[in-house]
């Protein structure tokens, strides 16, 4: 999946792609799915990231987030997103 998460990254500059939920936090099961953020420095970018990540069936779930909203929600009071921040594992990298 890392390899595959660096392939469409590399055509999308500025990009990040992380994953979130059961598989990042290590509790998933048979009926997880794959959920990832396609973050970059425009909505415009980071959506068509989304839908090329789709395309190449990487994630079942794919958020868009410009890298601006993406530190904002992960530093947030939110549980939710403070908790999608804390356990999320960015794959664009080795």
């Amino acid at each position: 999946m890392r390899q595959g998460a660096q392939q469409v990254v590399a055509n999308h500059p500025g990009a990040e792609v992380w994953l979130f939920g059961s598989l990042a936090r290590g509790d998933w099961d048979a009926y997880s799915d794959v959920d990832l953020l396609a973050i970059a420095p425009s909505q415009s970018a980071a959506q068509a990231m989304a839908n090329d990540l789709l395309a190449a069936r990487l994630g079942d779930d794919v958020l868009a987030l410009t890298s601006e909203r993406w530190q904002r929600l992960k530093a947030s009071d939110d549980p939710y997103w403070r908790a999608i921040g804390h356990d999320a594992l960015r794959l664009d990298r080795p």
